[in-house]
């Protein structure tokens, strides 16, 4: 009984890392069609922070934090969300949920790269064929005419670029500084604090804030399930996962989030996939495959990677 019942919540995590964090994509896009983008991302985080911290103190967990640690959350969740989530979402507006999910998956790529840039690290035959493959991808992804010809989508695609250097920092950032060891607490305040500063942000650039009464029904549902199985259920599942399951298995979802994504911004949105897209999606993944198996392999925290 005991096995069937893990076995049973470990295909359910499963789901969640595969097919809610795939729709993450849809769901941002749907809500930043009425809502401006850095607001959006303020009120997903920071109520999702305000949730974590409820549910960590219903189950008796401490959530005593030191000023260090204080700090290096406020930086994580700034590189990780305020600017890495805010930036996606802001872009959201200028391409396809598909297209940005696709662009995203080349993260492993970015983070290896920085890591040879800034820490020196040597690249493995087995990365640098993954590195040629990404790039070939990226290319075919981002040169088609279909793509270059809609209304400011080179300024999407910079803009998405921009947000995975700023994931890629925060991977090496949170490998050396210290956190508080639950990953509960860590995770509530790296969104609280991330939510805050998208809130400034938000502030800053003049977007005007609406109460959710105000919302349309699609942008309050899609708001839901941003914030309570977006932020808070797959990221539980994917920890869960990792002490259940072997790390390559959890990191499968590096290749099916973005078909996910694709197939519900064509199916729900009419999101145009096309052959190229689909050569670039083959090319791009193949790539991102190498590197994640290479002996040398780069892992980021994939719930920040996460639209």
């Amino acid at each position: 009984m005991a096995q069937s019942r893990q076995t049973t919540l470990i295909l359910l995590a499963f789901f969640s890392i595969y097919v809610i964090w795939g729709s993450t994509y849809l769901l941002n896009k749907i809500a930043v069609a009425e809502l401006p983008p850095f607001m959006l991302a303020s009120v997903r985080f920071t109520l999702a922070g305000i949730l974590v911290f409820i549910i960590a103190k219903s189950m008796g967990i401490s959530l005593r934090i030191t000023k260090r640690q204080l700090k290096n959350v406020t930086i994580a969740g700034f590189l990780f969300l305020s600017f890495g989530n805010g930036v996606v979402v802001w872009a959201l507006k200028y391409v396809d949920s598909g297209f940005a999910a696709l662009e995203i998956s080349a993260q492993p790529l970015v983070i290896l790269l920085l890591m040879w840039m800034l820490q020196g690290k040597k690249i493995q035959p087995m990365s640098l064929v993954g590195i040629i493959l990404g790039i070939i991808g990226i290319y075919l992804l981002v040169s088609q005419k279909t793509i270059l010809q809609q209304e400011h989508s080179f300024v999407g695609i910079c803009m998405i670029f921009a947000a995975m250097l700023s994931w890629a920092y925060g991977s090496l950032f949170v490998g050396r500084a210290d956190f508080p060891s639950n990953f509960f607490v860590n995770t509530g305040y790296q969104m609280l604090m991330g939510g805050l500063l998208l809130a400034i942000i938000s502030l800053a650039l003049g977007e005007t804030w609406t109460s959710p009464m105000e919302w349309g029904t699609q942008v309050q549902l899609a708001m839901i399930l941003l914030i309570l199985f977006g932020s808070i259920i797959a990221f539980t599942s994917f920890n869960y996962l990792l002490k259940v399951v072997s790390p390559e298995k959890v990191a499968t979802n590096t290749y099916v989030n973005p078909i996910v994504a694709m197939i519900l911004g064509w199916y729900i949105l009419d999101e145009q996939i096309t052959l190229q897209s689909v050569i670039a999606a083959i090319v791009l993944l193949t790539g991102v495959y190498f590197i994640n198996t290479s002996k040398q392999k780069v892992r980021s925290p994939n719930f920040f990677r996460k639209g």
